[in-house]
């Protein structure tokens, strides 16, 4: 406590209420630890030690906001391509769920998780919803994917300013990856990934299933790569191609089975 001329008394404010350092750029550390501790901290207490990620467009829409649209027919072909894949993605989402709540656990032992937007990540929430499962969220605080997303369980809903602890979070907990169509977001998550992993950087078995044979093929030539002599043929084993929801969830449950 200060005491001034006029022996008014000013109460100092303590450094960690007080948000304008907080806010600063001397404080990012604490910004960033926060980011870890604090989801870290959610996770444990709802017992959540396991994850299947997906990630996928935020622009694909649902198969209602299609039907829904006054230019139906506007783009309709490219439209209904990624409509299938939220389908597919709400579809795989709800069994994963449904088979983890089946195991002989006490708790839910594989929880599904996205990156919270809109898309392909309401979808993956969606089927986990669907399922009565519990279902985590890593937002981003981003202008155009700020949207509400209803299906997430709230007290799994976490919004981070930094991509790095967001990306941190997708891998850590992650047994399981499936990786939908989408853009430059999906690229650099998809990725990251697959480096780390060839990297060893990741040591644990980690099954990615790529999804949607067309888009991929049309999108990547990993052959080239291959050809190139850039990556090697037994590189391309880490990670399934396919367009069938039911090879995808065979493909994830038998490896999360053999573990």
């Amino acid at each position: 406590m200060i005491k001034t001329k006029n022996t008014k008394e000013l109460q100092t404010e303590k450094a960690y209420k007080n948000l304008d350092f907080l806010n600063s750029k001397d404080a990012r550390t604490l910004r960033i630890l926060s980011e870890y501790l604090y989801p870290k901290k959610q996770l444990e207490e709802e017992k959540v030690t396991n994850t299947i990620v997906i990630f996928g467009s935020a622009r694909a829409p649902s198969p209602e906001e299609l039907s829904s649209k006054e230019d139906f027919n506007k783009g309709r072909s490219k439209s209904l391509k990624l409509a299938e894949y939220y389908d597919a993605t709400r579809i795989l989402s709800k069994r994963l769920t449904e088979w983890s709540k089946n195991l002989n656990q006490e708790d839910q032992k594989y929880v599904i998780c996205s990156g919270g937007g809109p898309g392909i990540m309401v979808a993956a929430n969606r089927g986990a919803s669907e399922a009565e499962g519990k279902n985590i969220a890593l937002r981003i605080s981003l202008p155009f994917e700020n949207i509400p997303n209803p299906y997430v369980s709230p007290e799994l809903d976490f919004e981070f300013h930094y991509f790095f602890t967001r990306k941190f979070w997708f891998s850590y907990l992650s047994k399981a990856l499936v990786i939908m169509p989408g853009g430059f977001g999906t690229l650099d998550e998809f990725f990251e990934i697959l480096t780390l992993l060839q990297t060893g950087k990741i040591k644990k078995s980690l099954p990615i299933v790529l999804f949607g044979k067309e888009y991929w093929n049309q999108l990547i030539n990993f052959e080239t790569l291959v050809e190139y002599g850039t990556i090697n043929r037994k590189d391309l084993d880490l990670f399934f191609l396919t367009s069938s929801v039911d090879d995808a969830f065979e493909y994830i449950t038998s490896s999360l089975n053999s573990k």
